[in-house]
């Protein structure tokens, strides 16, 4: 019996006990982390300098399709890969002269179609060659008309988007004028300061670019240096 009671008692006891409280836990230290240093004031980016054929109205591009004072004779480079057309091709063609045909790119065709008259003076540059250089100079034969090769399922070049009745794509005749004294590098190209702003170095995926009368004079002279 004591022992009944005893045991009891601690049972009473036990609930008449109040509940402990539960004590916050303690809070670990946090490192203070160094304020985040300030960034320098990003420099502003600075526009890329507009073409030298930019006009307000015509875009990048405007002066090579502005009419032309009488006698007024404009500058262009077109590109060929050796292995497929290289100068020495054109200086053995007829007369020193072929159709420029192949142009697929919409920026060059205008070059081509709407920039290019009778007379106007073109360097032929080599492409995909080592050294890729302009070796020679062209001119314009005969001004842009159809390019019939776009007609030819047959050709590389067929478009049949493109018609007879509708064409899409332009040629010109050139004709082999000289062969430069020697070759002017895409490196020398790159070196010269006057040649910076080439259309070449601006959009070099095109295979016809325009050039300016400076820009002409300049790979003239590096040609005899």
């Amino acid at each position: 019996m004591d022992g009944e009671r005893s045991m009891k008692r601690r049972v009473v006891s036990a609930k008449k006990s109040a509940p402990r409280k539960k004590l916050p836990a303690k809070k670990k230290p946090v490192a203070k982390r160094p304020a985040p240093a300030k960034r320098a004031a990003a420099k502003p980016k600075l526009a890329a300098e507009p073409s030298q054929f930019a006009t307000a109205a015509g875009g990048p591009w405007g002066k090579c399709f502005l009419p032309r004072k009488a006698g007024e004779r404009r500058y262009w480079l077109v590109k060929s890969e050796p292995e497929v057309f290289s100068w020495d091709d054109l200086t053995a063609a007829t007369d020193r002269t072929t159709h420029w045909d192949g142009v697929r790119n919409f920026a060059a065709r205008n070059f081509l179609r709407d920039g290019m008259k009778h007379g106007d003076q073109v360097f032929f540059y080599h492409s995909m060659a080592n050294p890729q250089a302009i070796v020679g100079i062209c001119e314009v034969a005969r001004e842009a008309y159809p390019d019939y090769t776009a007609f030819d399922p047959a050709h590389p070049g067929f478009d049949a988007e493109s018609s007879p009745a509708k064409p899409t794509w332009f040629m010109v005749d050139l004709r082999a004028v000289d062969k430069m004294p020697s070759p002017v590098t895409l490196p020398m190209i790159k070196r010269a300061k006057a040649l910076a702003q080439m259309a070449l170095l601006r959009i070099g995926r095109l295979s016809v670019t325009p050039v300016t009368e400076r820009e002409w004079r300049a790979v003239r002279a590096l040609a005899k240096e």
